[in-house]
C-alpha cells in the first residue's frame, strides 16, 4: 500500500511567517503530531536568503525598503531568491524511511524528477538538473533544497509561474561569478516562467498543483490526500516567528562580516556552490585565528555543521587550518555536503592570502 501524504495549502502569507511555518512542520513531524505532508504556499514580494548567507551581500536592502519587499532568512541553505505572488512554493516534510531512500542526494533526485514529471504534464519538457534545479531548455524553472533534522526530511521548491525577472534582479545582488560560470550576461536569461513557456495556455493554480501532485504520486509512489492545517502547527509557527524567525536579529544574523579591523576575506566557487570565508586574526604575529565566519550558497545537512566548524577554527594557528578542517569533516555527522572539505580550505586560504 502506497504511503499517504497529507496535502495542505497555506495560501498567501508574510515571508517570515511562511518560514516559521516550515519550522513548525518540522517540529510537529518530529514529535509525531502531523503525518508526512506536502504543502503549497505563496509569498508577497519577498527576498529570501539562504541560512548561511550574508544579508547585505545578497539583498539590495534600500530597494527592498523603498518598494516594501519583505526580507527573510530561510532555515535551508542555498542562494538568495526572489519570491512574489507569481510563484508557487511547494514543500515535503516526511520521515526518512517513508520512501525507502536514506541518502539526501538520492532523495533530491527522486523528488526533483517527480516534480519535473508533474510539471511536464502541463505541456512542457521539464528536466531535473543536478544539483537541485528543474529546468526547461537549460533555463531554471524551479529551484529546490532541503535537509534532514533527525529522521525528518524537509524539502522545498519554488516554481516560477509568472514573474518579471527584472524584479528579481532589482531586489537581489546576483554574484558576477554565477553569471560568468553559466556564460550569461544577465540573471534574467537564466530563468524562465510557465507564462513565458505556455503563454495564454497557462493553467490556473489548482491545475498546476494537481499536476505536481500527480507527479509526486507516480514518481515517489505515494498517495497524496487533501488534509487540514492543525492547531499545533499554527501555535508552533507563532512561537518560531516570535522567538527567532520573525525577528530582524535573525534575518541580519550574518550581515556584513567584511567590516572591521584585521578581517580578511576570500572566496572559492566550485560545482557545489560558492564559499566566502571571513577570518579575524590575533596574536603578536597575527598568526592565529581569533574567529572565522563561513558564508555561501552551498548546502550542508545538518546546517549547524557550519557553526561547529567555525567554533573548531577558533584559536587555531593559520598553518594548521588545513589539517583542522580535514579532521573536522572526517568526524562530523554530515548527511549532505554539496561542497568538499577542500573547498572550505580553499576559501580560508584565499582569505589569508589577502593579507
Amino acid at each position: 500500500m502506497a504511503p499517504q501524504f497529507r496535502v495542505i495549502d497555506t495560501g498567501l502569507r508574510d515571508g517570515r511567517a511562511n518560514i516559521a511555518f516550515d519550522q513548525a512542520m518540522i517540529e510537529a513531524h518530529k514529535a509525531g503530531d502531523i503525518p508526512d505532508t506536502i504543502r503549497f504556499l505563496r509569498f508577497p514580494p519577498t527576498a529570501l536568503i539562504g541560512r548561511h548567507q550574508a544579508l547585505s551581500r545578497e539583498v539590495r536592502l534600500d530597494h527592498c525598503r523603498e518598494h516594501h519587499i519583505g526580507v527573510v532568512r530561510r532555515i535551508t541553505g542555498g542562494g538568495a531568491i526572489y519570491f512574489d505572488e507569481g510563484q508557487l512554493g511547494w514543500e515535503l516534510v516526511f520521515a526518512r524511511a517513508s520512501l525507502g531512500i536514506s541518502s539526501l542526494a538520492d532523495l533530491t533526485r527522486a523528488i526533483c524528477e517527480a516534480a519535473a514529471s508533474g510539471i511536464s504534464r502541463l505541456g512542457i519538457d521539464a528536466q531535473f538538473r543536478p544539483r537541485n534545479d528543474i529546468e526547461v531548455d537549460g533555463r531554471k524553472l524551479c529551484g529546490t533544497g532541503g535537509f534532514f533534522d533527525g529522521d525528518t526530511l524537509f524539502y522545498q521548491g519554488t516554481l516560477l509561474i509568472d514573474m518579471d525577472p527584472a524584479d528579481m534582479v532589482a531586489a537581489l545582488k546576483v554574484p558576477v561569478e554565477k553569471l560568468v560560470k553559466r556564460d550569461l550576461d544577465s540573471a534574467a536569461q537564466r530563468v524562465v516562467t510557465l507564462r513565458e513557456l505556455l503563454g495564454d495556455a497557462l493553467p490556473g493554480l489548482d491545475e498546476i498543483q494537481d499536476a505536481m501532485l500527480a507527479g509526486f504520486r507516480d514518481g515517489l509512489g505515494i498517495e497524496p490526500k487533501l488534509g487540514e492545517i492543525t492547531e499545533t502547527e499554527e501555535i508552533l509557527a507563532r512561537q518560531a516567528y516570535d522567538d527567532e524567525i520573525g525577528t530582524d536579529e535573525f534575518v541580519a544574523e550574518i550581515d556584513d562580516p567584511g567590516v572591521g579591523e584585521n578581517v580578511l576575506s576570500g572566496g572559492h566557487t566550485g560545482p557545489g556552490g560558492t564559499i566566502t570565508a571571513f577570518v579575524r586574526l590575533e596574536g603578536p604575529q597575527l598568526d592565529r585565528v581569533r574567529e572565522a565566519l563561513i558564508t555561501g550558497d552551498f548546502f550542508v545537512t545538518p546546517p549547524r555543521i557550519v557553526f561547529d566548524l567555525e567554533a573548531a577554527l577558533r584559536g587555531v594557528q593559520i598553518d594548521e587550518i588545513k589539517d583542522v578542517v580535514s579532521n573536522f569533516f572526517k568526524n562530523a555527522p554530515v548527511d549532505l555536503l554539496t561542497v568538499a572539505p577542500a573547498d572550505f580550505i580553499a576559501a580560508l586560504e584565499a582569505a589569508l592570502a589577502s593579507r
